[in-house]
């Protein structure tokens, strides 16, 4: 039968989770130490305890070495001849017992065994604490509410207490002493006073555990969860997949009547939860993951680093990137890849900056604005800002980041900018009209020129003014149509300066007398008189 010390150790054993050989040696390493103590000795000194008695006895031991010159400490080793004297069988490696009387042993050597005992419980405890928990990093556990400290949230996890940090909490959630909550258990950590359970309730774990819980297609594999991501108090966007054509992940996941979700819901405080359908295709998948937000584009931009290129309509821009850009960062962390998102505006002007580039667009140096004076120009220039379209293209924050540029400078910058491409669009306008009304005079003239000498001299016998007309004689007509150019004959008239003035009546005079000249010629049976 047990000795009541082992009963008593046993006892304590099962309160403190561990096994009861280990609170037995921790007796034993007491009783030894104190028994050193109080006879001054640094020889090697063990106890030992007899299970049925409760008898703890404590005893010297010397290592026997076969030769004294073998001998290397004195105090702790005999040699076999000295140790055959003692107990004949002995033989080299083996030990010499000199039990101690531990009668004497008092109050201050028992306070001492207390203390030992007590540091190797607590040892002990923390080892079986850390073997227990440390593999089950991962896992959703059910705790109950031990304390609230100003930050942190204690739980009892039973063997052991567990700390929820603040980062790990969930802004909707509060707590009271007593309740029971789920919680996910992230890691063990080792401190100085022992090791730290690490416990959550942001983490997506608690949400996949939960819709197990409560969805029994996932329970049974049918429906599966692919990716999670969640912002605890926010947000969270959970992708699934169905295994049977015949079953839709997403509806056995909200249940009848929105149920299933619901219960979720309520057990996360009304923090909103997306589920959408996963698919392989990352750009089919990256349209779903930014719902409620219509997409209007999507495309890879780089497979290596993982990164796609969004595209949505204006008015559907603030939408897809969400409050604080929720949307588009849980996106992201269900995806796992990089998202660059853009309206249709954004891409249009994005692409004619590409196309002005490729095209070689025009640059203006920057010292054609004067009115920014050489002292600024230089700071300028210094910061490599040398063209008038990039010290236009630049923010009010970016122009301050230049080295002594301040605020009034800036303002004095894009004053000084703003004239320049106000002078710039008179000028060009200016020059637009010039070049109209040049290209009206030049139109004008073309008109003069190609008339025929009868078209000018009606148009300027109609006006009532005298006009100068060159007339062609018979030998200059008859050389042009040898030439085959009736330019020429114009141009040797023009050499002979054949000319006359005619007023109005003398134009009469003359049509009246070509056309008498025309009946005579011609008699009525169309025969030539001459």
């Amino acid at each position: 039968m047990a000795s009541v010390l082992y009963q008593s150790i046993e006892t304590l054993s099962r309160d403190k989770g561990i096994e009861p050989e280990v609170v037995v040696g921790a007796v034993e390493d007491a009783i030894a130490l104190a028994t050193r103590k109080y006879y001054k000795t640094q020889e090697n000194m063990r106890a030992e305890m007899d299970r049925e008695t409760g008898e703890i006895r404590a005893y010297v031991f010397k290592t026997v070495v076969e030769t004294p010159e073998l001998v290397e400490d004195e105090i702790n080793q005999i040699t076999l001849d000295q140790a055959r004297e003692l107990a004949p069988e002995v033989e080299v490696g083996g030990e010499l017992r000199f039990y101690k009387d531990t009668t004497p042993l008092g109050r201050i050597a028992a306070q001492m065994a207390k203390q030992v005992i007590f540091q190797k419980v607590r040892e002990a405890e923390r080892d079986t604490v850390f073997n227990e928990y440390n593999h089950r990093a991962g896992e959703v556990l059910t705790a109950t509410v031990k304390r609230l400290e100003p930050m942190d949230v204690i739980f009892d996890l039973g063997k052991a207490e567990a700390r929820m940090p603040k980062r790990e909490q969930s802004r909707l959630e509060q707590f009271s002493v007593g309740e029971r909550v789920r919680v996910v258990l992230l890691r063990v950590d080792r401190a100085a006073k022992g090791p730290q359970v690490i416990v959550s309730r942001a983490a997506p774990a608690l949400v996949q555990n939960l819709f197990q819980s409560e969805v029994p297609e996932i329970y049974d594999g049918t429906v599966s969860i692919r990716a999670i991501a969640r912002e605890a108090g926010e947000r969270t966007k959970i992708a699934v997949m169905s295994r049977d054509k015949d079953v839709d992940p997403v509806g056995a996941c909200v249940g009848m009547k929105g149920m299933r979700v619901q219960s979720i819901i309520r057990e996360l405080r009304g923090e909103k939860i997306d589920i959408i359908e996963f698919s392989e295709e990352i750009t089919t998948f990256a349209e779903k993951a930014l719902q409620p937000a219509k997409v209007s584009r999507v495309s890879i931009v780089d497979l290596g680093e993982k990164q796609i290129e969004v595209i949505v309509d204006d008015t559907q821009l603030s939408l897809a990137i969400g409050k604080k850009g929720q949307n588009v960062r849980l996106a992201a962390k269900l995806l796992q890849w990089k998202i660059d998102i853009k309206s249709e505006e954004e891409k249009r002007q994005e692409v004619e900056q590409q196309m002005q580039a490729m095209s070689g667009g025009p640059t203006t140096p920057i010292e054609q604005i004067s009115a920014l004076g050489e002292t600024i120009l230089e700071k300028l220039i210094a910061a490599g800002i040398t063209t008038v379209e990039e010290l236009a293209d630049m923010t009010p924050e970016q122009l301050e980041e230049v080295p002594g540029i301040g605020e009034k400078t800036v303002e004095k910058i894009s004053v000084a900018v703003r004239e320049y491409f106000e002078a710039g669009a008179d000028r060009a306008t200016t020059e637009s009209s010039v070049a109209r009304e040049s290209a009206e005079e030049a139109s004008t003239e073309v008109s003069s020129i190609e008339k025929t000498p009868e078209e000018i001299l009606a148009n300027e016998a109609g006006t009532g003014h005298a006009t100068e007309v060159k007339y062609l004689s018979t030998e200059d007509i008859s050389d042009a149509e040898e030439a085959g150019s009736a330019s020429d004959a114009f141009s040797d008239a023009d050499a002979r300066e054949e000319v006359i003035e005619l007023d109005n009546d003398t134009v009469d005079s003359l049509v009246n007398e070509s056309q008498e000249i025309s009946d005579e010629g011609i008699d009525t049976e169309g025969h030539d008189r001459g």
